[in-house]
């Protein structure tokens, strides 16, 4: 057995997932599976490497499973090195609830030889099998393999999902159609379609036609677009959930009907999130009711999310005719008057047949329960949620856009009301800011575990990527594949937890997904040509092990840089970065005696060491480049002293300028730390943080 397989399934008995042991349990460890079955029996330690698939059906095909089989053979011949045919035998039983809430995804799968029979709940249930039978290829790099093996699986959450928002940032039909395909792979069920916002509106509208014609800003999806991509969703398995945002971040729509404005003169300048709707203009209501009920046809999910967060209270008691209104009305706050429009826009949607979902800013006022809350400002509201019994959806904690590596998102259990939030350190650092609203944001060191009853309401998660600093070059960078290892948390069984098991398949997964239709290397790849022209090595050397500041540090920027910001080199990097992840999985080996691994550390630190020289006459075409020189200096400074520490060529110098080096970027870190707000340090040159160094870390205190 290999000493990988051996580790991997160490992992995993240690993450407290229990395989009936038959033969040889290390092979575990064997194949990038992610999310990782519910239950595996491994058989033995044969596998058949299979150069094609063939799918026979036990139960007559639907057209829509003949097309997902046609999308399987495809991809089985992109992931194929050689071998023999291999056959699959497909059954599946009738589902009356796909593609809803309550679909049939649980499945079975027996491999013996090369042969393996798929028994499916229902048509979920073969997307989802048919996926795993995809991942059994070798973590050594081969073909795709059927190990001897037995699958039993089915998701622990309902509602595993993606919110992309191409309201900031337009992205084309092609881009949406990739990322449903990532999707089908990463056994992810939810498109939440974030279509209007204070920057846009996306949405061909033939009731309102100056949505398209002022509010788009000339980039929309037509009805047929959109028609087209719920159906090419729904062949993979997975539903579309609009999104139109009101009563704020209402902007796009105010450009284009400002007679429905709170506060007309906020409409053209200021914040874009701001201005809001006048909802105690009746045109309003009816404005909303018409423009739902022509978007409910397009999207026949059962759900329908009408935003409902960050609504400035200002909007309307900043208005004296709205003020005035309130006042006669009987309504004591902004609150209160939102939570009456939230009641109104609920009872449309409920006449057009759908449950409305909204961020977890309508629960301010008492809402119908019927309404499903996304929670999203700190994980304590999901106890509020479940305990007023709202279906509950988990944002808190799974923002891509925070740029946070997998292990940080993958540590949050979608049940955990204390795992996002606010320190008590930013909350204080906040409240002498007078930051509104804080407390919201704050983590709560005494909510209680949820009950049976309370866990219950929660049907899963979802994981936004605001597009703000996201162009379409950068779509694919900023969604994998941290969202699989997300996926994993939605999927897998709460035991299935340990994050050095969870990097080490992520490279496999991520090489994987790109040799079956990811862009992310070809994109990259592109914008550093931009930058640097033919010889782009030195700038990839240094993204190789760099990546982009975390939380809002990189929004923070943007106020300065604008748009040039998405051509800079903290667009290109990426958070999670195969090289710096295998590095300081071998310097945490070699700390622990194990010195096998010492050429190729020592290896890779002689190329860090050396890349300065050449990124510094490249970055002389860029300033963008010019601006991170400071970054490359620092990997070589980093480098160096790891060398030196392998070589023991130490002395009391050598320990002081490890320990300034050391210390300066946990300074960086420390600056882009904190959920909101700007931690305490100095933020890195050009945003960029060396991902090296725990590695470098190991290293130096491992010198006596």
């Amino acid at each position: 057995m290999k000493r990988g397989c051996i580790v991997g399934l160490l992992a995993l008995v240690a993450s407290g997932v229990a395989f009936p042991f038959a033969a040889e349990a290390a092979d575990a460890g064997r194949y990038p599976l992610m999310p990782f079955p519910s239950s595996v029996t491994w058989k033995g330690e044969t596998a058949a490497p299979c150069a094609r698939v063939e799918v026979t059906w036990a139960t007559a095909p639907t057209p829509l499973l003949r097309r997902a089989a046609a999308r399987f053979g495809h991809r089985v011949s992109a992931l194929a090195k050689g071998g023999a045919v291999c056959s699959l035998s497909v059954r599946y039983a009738p589902d009356a609830g796909w593609l809803t809430v309550a679909a049939r995804e649980h499945y079975r799968l027996e491999v013996t030889g090369r042969h393996a029979t798929l028994e499916a709940d229902g048509a979920a249930g073969v997307l989802r099998g048919l996926a795993t039978v995809l991942q059994f290829r070798a973590s050594s790099g081969g073909g795709l393999e059927f190990p001897e093996a037995v699958f039993d699986d089915a998701p622990r959450f309902a509602w595993r999902g993606i919110v992309i928002d191409p309201v900031r940032h337009f992205l084309s039909v092609t881009a949406i159609e990739r990322q449903l395909d990532v999707m089908e792979l990463a056994k992810l069920n939810v498109l939440h379609l974030h279509l209007s916002d204070g920057t846009a509106f996306r949405v061909e509208s033939r009731r309102f036609p100056r949505l398209q014609q002022v509010a788009s800003h000339g980039r929309y999806f037509t009805q047929a677009d959109i028609r087209y991509l719920v159906a090419f969703a729904a062949d993979r398995g997975i539903r579309v959930v609009p999104e139109f945002d009101v009563p704020g971040h209402a902007r796009a729509i105010l450009e284009a009907y400002p007679e429905l404005a709170a506060r007309p003169e906020t409409v053209a300048t200021g914040n874009p999130n701001n201005p809001a709707l006048d909802v105690t203009n009746p045109r309003t209501l009816a404005f909303v009711k018409t423009l739902f009920a022509e978007m409910v046809p397009l999207f026949p999910d059962a759900y329908f999310h009408a935003g409902g967060d960050e609504v400035v209270a200002s909007q309307w008691t900043g208005s004296p005719r709205i003020a005035a209104w309130m006042q006669t009305h009987g309504y004591r706050d902004a609150a209160a008057l939102q939570a009456v429009f939230t009641e109104q826009v609920r009872q449309v949607l409920t006449s057009l047949d759908r449950t409305m979902i909204g961020w977890d800013e309508v629960m301010t006022a008492p809402v119908p329960r019927s309404v499903a809350v996304e929670v999203w400002r700190a994980s304590k509201w999901t106890a509020e949620a479940t305990t007023r019994g709202h279906p509950t959806i988990v944002a808190a904690g799974y923002y891509l856009d925070l740029l946070r590596p997998a292990r940080q998102s993958y540590e949050v259990d979608p049940l955990d009301v204390k795992a996002e939030g606010m320190s008590a350190a930013e909350l204080a650092a906040a409240q002498r800011k007078h930051f509104p609203h804080a407390e919201a944001f704050a983590m709560d060191p005494q909510a209680r575990a949820l009950d049976a009853e309370q866990e219950r309401h929660v049907l899963g998660g979802e994981m936004p990527l605001w597009t703000e600093e996201v162009s379409e070059p950068m779509l694919d960078g900023r969604l994998w594949p941290r969202a699989v290892a997300i996926a994993e948390r939605l999927w897998s069984p709460a035991s299935v937890r340990d994050v050095t098991d969870m990097e080490r398949r992520l490279p496999l997964v991520e090489n994987e997904l790109e040799r079956l239709g990811l862009r992310t290397q070809h994109e990259r790849t592109a914008m550093m040509a931009d930058l640097a022209g033919a010889d782009v090595e030195p700038v990839r050397t240094l993204l190789d092990v760099t990546s982009p500041i975390r939380n809002y540090g990189i929004n923070r920027m943007a106020k300065t840089a604008g748009e040039a910001l998405l051509t800079w080199p903290v667009a290109i990097a990426v958070p999670d970065n195969v090289a710096a992840l295998h590095f300081n999985a071998l310097a945490l080996a070699y700390a622990r005696g194990e010195r096998s691994v010492r050429p190729e550390l020592e290896a890779m630190l002689v190329k860090w060491a050396a890349n300065d020289a050449a990124f510094a006459s490249v970055a002389e075409r860029s300033q963008a480049l010019m601006d991170v020189r400071p970054i490359s200096r620092q990997l070589s400074q980093l480098a160096s002293v790891s060398l030196r520490a392998l070589r023991e060529e130490n002395d009391a110098g050598w320990r002081m300028d490890a320990e300034r080096l050391l210390a300066e970027q946990a300074e960086a870190l420390a600056s882009c730390s904190w959920n909101v707000l700007p931690g305490p340090g100095v933020p890195p040159a050009g945003g960029l943080l060396i991902d090296i160094v725990p590695g470098v870390r190991a290293l130096v205190q491992g010198v006596r």
